[in-house]
């Protein structure tokens, strides 16, 4: 799937998702994982120049539209989505 921010940019495409309360610690800073974990996550493989993984929160998710290919839009700028060791 494809994700959009709250600007409408591509962000990238998902490669994990993560229901809440999981057990699996995503590769970011103690407090941060805690929320991920909380509130479930999306891993999303980056595009565009020195792209790099981001994580987006479920509180993040603003939601979905089906179709081909599917997209997930968030609600907060890409500046503001979780990077691996932040």
């Amino acid at each position: 799937m494809t994700v959009a921010d709250s600007q409408g940019e591509e962000v990238g495409r998902v490669t994990v998702v993560q229901m809440p309360d999981t057990d699996v610690r995503p590769e970011v800073a103690a407090g941060v994982a805690e929320r991920l974990m909380a509130t479930g996550y999306l891993r999303i493989d980056g595009t565009g120049f020195l792209s790099n993984d981001v994580y987006a929160s479920g509180d993040q998710i603003a939601g979905s539209v089906a179709g081909a290919p599917a997209t997930v839009t968030l609600n907060v700028p890409r500046s503001e989505l979780f990077r691996p060791g932040s």
